[in-house]
């Protein structure tokens, strides 16, 4: 039996019975589904039965509140705003006559005299414009959808079929590349062969011309007469063994080997130990005695110069000493160049000779080779690069791109949101970003994780995790939630919680197939 029928007949009992018509009214917060008898009130949790006119009467009697729903005696208590021409809606009983108009149609102010006005009518109004905007959005979005569906589909089907096409090419570049490694190594065996010969034959040679040369240097220190030569070699101070500035006689006969003097044939043992620091004539100078160590002179740095000087320089004339000030001046400027305590070593000059290059034939070896070398260099980097593309492809094939891979279209693209501070960077199945707007390096938010969305809807939320650690704090991660949409766009972004960033994503590929607007309205019934 309707409510509407049921009131009505006890409408008509009680006025019969007295004779006078009584008005019986549905009991202020009850939804009008709600089946009503004139009879004791139940609690609906069962905790108790009371008689129906306790209905309302300010007093709660239930524990949870349900014989009070029009009055703020149960704390506990929902007040049913039947708000027609909008959407119903309960509020908590404490609400009721309180002075703010929680119901649209105003009847939870019923007692308060608080001022409302009934807007249910013009809020009815807005919902359905806003229901209409957002059934067209979501049946454009959905056609977009069944579009990258479709374009998805084709695209899976040309990245298989180029994966085919790769995998029989690199098939083929196996085999070119170890023909062409059989070529290149056959012919670097002569030309290996060749440049070993050259250079032997090139070291020979170095050979006979060092020996040339250590002849004629031999023959610059040889004289006529023993006593000459003697002599000869007191005017090296190159040979020097103690390093004193000069070289004693007894000092030239232990060059000689302990004998007063030598003949030429004998000389040549005398000259094998000391050619390597004989001088020719015509060469530099020899270095001077190399000075004390600057730690060990420390004790002598005094705030006048002629204490750097020894004694025996203290007679000379003043022309002198200018020169030697002048000499020490050049000698400063040089001083990074070549260290005055250090003797530059002699470069042979068999050094400065360079080898002549390779005759003909070796020449052609060395040319093939290099030729099999880059032909065989070529194939293995286009093999590689089969390798690369091959693993592109697989990856990209053995994605989780949704149920019908609507999401394929979001593969290596990026979304960026700009705020006043920050530019965020959203790289769909790669990761997430964030950058300030003036200067300053990137911060990871998140690498690429999981769909993580409810049972049921799986694919309306992405998860991206083990981006940058935060400052004593846990690793940077990013939660993406996908709405449905016309264009693909991130529409805002916050920090819920430390380190924990939330974005929202429009995209049609989340787009649901739409139901028609009446009955997105029939979902509303009061609309």
């Amino acid at each position: 039996m309707s409510c509407a029928l049921l009131l009505l007949l006890m409408s008509l009992a009680l006025a019969m019975g007295t004779g006078a018509a009584v008005e019986i009214q549905r009991p202020r917060g009850v939804p009008l589904s709600s089946e009503l008898e004139n009879k004791p009130f139940t609690c609906l949790d069962g905790s108790s039965t009371i008689p129906f006119d306790r209905v309302n009467d300010d007093y709660c009697d239930c524990r949870d509140g349900s014989d009070e729903p029009g009055t703020a005696a149960c704390p506990n208590g929902s007040f049913h705003c039947t708000n027609a021409g909008f959407r119903p809606a309960f509020i908590p009983s404490s609400r009721i006559n309180d002075g703010i108009c929680d119901c649209c149609d105003t009847t939870d102010e019923y007692n308060s005299g608080a001022t409302c006005q009934n807007t249910c009518r013009e809020m009815g109004r807005k919902e359905r414009e806003s229901l209409q905007i957002m059934a067209e959005i979501t049946k454009e979005g959905f056609l977009l959808k069944q579009q990258l569906i479709h374009e998805a589909k084709r695209g899976q089907e040309d990245k298989q079929g180029k994966l085919t096409e790769l995998q029989g090419s690199k098939k083929g570049l196996e085999e070119k590349v170890e023909a062409l490694r059989t070529v290149k190594e056959t012919a670097e065996d002569p030309e290996k062969e060749a440049k070993e010969r050259h250079l032997k034959a090139w070291e020979e040679q170095k050979e006979l011309l060092r020996m040339e040369k250590d002849k004629t240097r031999m023959a610059e220190c040889v004289t006529v007469g023993d006593i000459q030569r003697y002599f000869r070699l007191q005017s090296h101070l190159e040979l020097d063994p103690d390093s004193d500035g000069s070289l004693s006689e007894t000092e030239t006969q232990g060059l000689l080997g302990g004998a007063d003097k030598v003949d030429t044939s004998t000389f040549e043992t005398v000259w094998s130990g000391i050619k390597d620091k004989y001088l020719s004539e015509g060469q530099s100078e020899p270095p001077a005695p190399v000075e004390t160590p600057q730690e060990e002179s420390r004790d002598f740095v005094s705030d006048h110069d002629s204490d750097h000087y020894p004694e025996d320089y203290a007679g000379e004339e003043e022309e002198d000493v200018e020169d030697d000030e002048e000499d020490d001046h050049d000698e400063e400027e040089e001083e990074e160049k070549v260290p005055p305590t250090v003797q530059t070593p002699e470069k042979r000059e068999d050094d400065e000779v360079s080898m002549p290059p390779y005759d003909t034939e070796t020449q052609s070896l060395i040319d093939a080779a290099q030729k099999a070398r880059d032909d065989f260099d070529e194939a293995e980097r286009a093999l590689r690069e089969v390798d690369d593309q091959m693993k592109n492809l697989e990856k990209e094939i053995g994605f989780d791109f949704g149920p019908s891979a609507e999401f394929a279209y979001l593969y290596s693209q990026c979304y960026e949101l700009s705020t006043s501070e920050y530019i965020y960077r959203l790289c769909p199945f790669n990761r997430v970003s964030q950058k300030p707007k003036f200067g300053g390096s990137e911060t990871n938010l998140g690498l690429w994780g999981q769909w993580a969305g409810p049972e049921g809807n799986l694919y309306s939320v992405m998860k991206y995790d083990h981006g940058q650690g935060c400052w004593q704090g846990p690793n940077r991660s990013t939660t993406v939630k996908l709405t449905c949409g016309k264009e693909t766009v991130v529409t805002s972004t916050s920090e819920p919680s430390r380190c924990e960033y939330l974005m929202e994503f429009t995209t049609p590929a989340v787009c649901q197939e739409p139901a028609s607007l009446d009955e997105v309205l029939h979902g509303h019934t009061e609309l």
